[in-house]
């Protein structure tokens, strides 16, 4: 079991670079989870840390955890407040005709026993935000593969994945789910998506403020590792929509 990158550490907060593949949550069905790791993360102290906020299993890069329950409930309000920015890449096999844009589509559950749960972009739903920037485009024979970064301002269930399949017209590389073949990888071994850089404001504090390197499975795509963003500071927002 290889050991879990740390790539900020504070009395309060640990922010690590989860690896693809491996859920935050126990699955139902069991297997490897980030509970298994949970004696290293303690890094000296008594208490295991908590995941404030989740990854998806497929999903590479920074996860914040906290490390007392009186940080935890400071950072979950921090993120119901909005004030925790995020950036993540994302790789799809497309060029954007823009080179930025924002995608607002509200988001809802939908459920059946063929498809079981997805999330669908629908008018009732709660409404979703995110920004997006074109960082390069390369040619693959007939094809285009684009790396794009995600600024969400919002944090719904399956919020980049169904922004890009709505809003740029294509899912992100891999996603066995919001792909165009329902439980087959195209293209990629796992849904291309990156939590890039975390960055939260304490009052009174220094800010935490972290970022996960290019992935390898990322850069033999073809793509180049970006330079790191700015730090992704959020201000409250005045309304929910």
């Amino acid at each position: 079991m290889s050991p879990i990158e740390i790539l900020y550490e504070d009395g309060e907060a640990l922010v690590i670079n989860k690896p693809a593949g491996l859920p935050v949550d126990r699955p139902k069905r069991g297997g490897p989870a980030l509970w298994d790791h949970i004696e290293e993360l303690k890094l000296g102290f008594q208490r295991p840390p908590v995941a404030v906020h989740r990854l998806d299993t497929d999903t590479s890069g920074c996860l914040l955890l906290a490390r007392n329950p009186k940080a935890l409930k400071r950072f979950n309000k921090a993120f119901e407040d909005r004030l925790v920015g995020k950036t993540y890449l994302a790789v799809i096999d497309f060029e954007p005709e823009e080179q930025s844009g924002t995608i607002a589509l509200n988001l809802a559950k939908i459920s059946s026993a063929e498809k079981g749960w997805r999330m669908i972009a629908a008018k009732k739903g709660k409404p979703a935000v995110s920004h997006w920037e074109l960082l390069e485009t390369i040619s693959e024979g007939d094809r285009k593969r684009s790396l794009i970064r995600f600024r969400p301002e919002t944090g719904r269930t399956h919020q980049l994945r169904v922004h890009a399949l709505q809003g740029l017209g294509t899912p992100l590389l891999g996603d066995p789910v919001y792909g165009p073949v329902r439980g087959q990888n195209k293209g990629a071994p796992r849904t291309m998506l990156h939590a890039e850089a975390i960055h939260m404001a304490r009052p009174g504090k220094g800010s935490v403020s972290a970022y996960a390197p290019f992935p390898e499975d990322f850069a033999r795509t073809g793509l180049s590792a970006p330079e790191p963003p700015e730090p992704p500071a959020r201000k409250p927002a005045e309304t929910d929509g």
